[in-house]
């Protein structure tokens, strides 16, 4: 495959540069924002239409505070230690999943008791809201041929050689296969799990445990961060030490689910 020639810069205003990176932030909470309008109208919903506005501004801060501190502590953490006001450069770059996820978790909880509602009630009427965003944030990584994956064999079809990278190395497009499955897989998992009411703690643990298990797999074919491994795990890449409590977490969540169906 050849690399299709994207500019990372989707318009420029002014002195403005506006990267298709940040477009898919947009993209991702305007998506978030319309289907949680969609579902608020539901019976079973533990979010009223009037509430959606201040949920996804909730979990925008989280997305981002929670990223950019995600990635300074799992993946920068000498950096810092050196020069701690790299934590708010967040023009040079760097944002982590799994610091977003625990920054949308924590805005939850606030959220929650703002409303006065059961924090996993929240948490599983979000769940179905995340993985677009997701999705289209590989999608950025992609056009900004950042996050590739690591060497291809040559008799693999489906490679290509980035023209950032200065090896040019023939690579797996690991963005790409994140966008499948990060994104619409597990969007299309969970929209048809959560079409009906259904017990506590189970949209949770389905996304949980559906990205834990795809991002441990796609991490297998995608170029590791230079010098950052898993701090525990042995050979485990780091972002697949990070996806170990998420499955795990998954686990339980399910199993509470089950329990909890037993008991209605």
């Amino acid at each position: 495959m050849t690399y299709p020639m994207f500019d990372p810069v989707a318009f420029e205003i002014g002195p403005l540069t506006v990267h298709w990176y940040g477009l898919m932030y947009l993209f991702g909470l305007a998506f978030a924002f319309g289907l949680a309008w969609s579902r608020a109208s539901r019976p079973d919903s533990p979010v009223s239409r009037k509430q959606v506005e201040d949920l996804i501004t909730y979990g925008a801060f989280g997305v981002i505070l929670g990223g950019r501190m995600g990635y300074v502590f799992f993946y920068g953490f000498d950096q810092f230690l050196s020069d701690p006001l790299w934590l708010f450069r967040v023009w040079e770059g760097g944002m982590s999943f799994h610091g977003g996820l625990l920054g949308v978790i924590f805005a939850c909880g606030l959220f929650a008791r703002k409303i006065n509602r059961q924090f996993f009630d929240v948490m599983d009427f979000v769940a179905p809201l995340a993985p677009i965003g997701l999705g289209l944030g590989r999608l950025g990584n992609f056009i900004g041929q950042e996050l590739w994956g690591r060497e291809a064999p040559a008799d693999f079809a489906y490679g290509m050689v980035f023209p950032a990278d200065p090896a040019q190395l023939y690579r797996y497009p690991s963005q790409l296969a994140e966008a499948f499955l990060e994104g619409l897989v597990l969007f299309i998992i969970l929209f048809l799990v959560t079409l009906k009411p259904r017990p506590r703690y189970l949209a949770s643990g389905v996304f949980l445990l559906g990205y834990g298990i795809f991002r441990f797999w796609v991490e297998f074919y995608r170029e590791p961060d230079p010098g950052i491994s898993a701090a525990i795990l042995g050979d485990l890449t780091r972002g697949q030490e990070l996806c170990v409590p998420m499955i795990l977490g998954g686990v339980v969540l399910l199993v509470l689910s089950k329990v909890k169906q037993g008991k209605s």
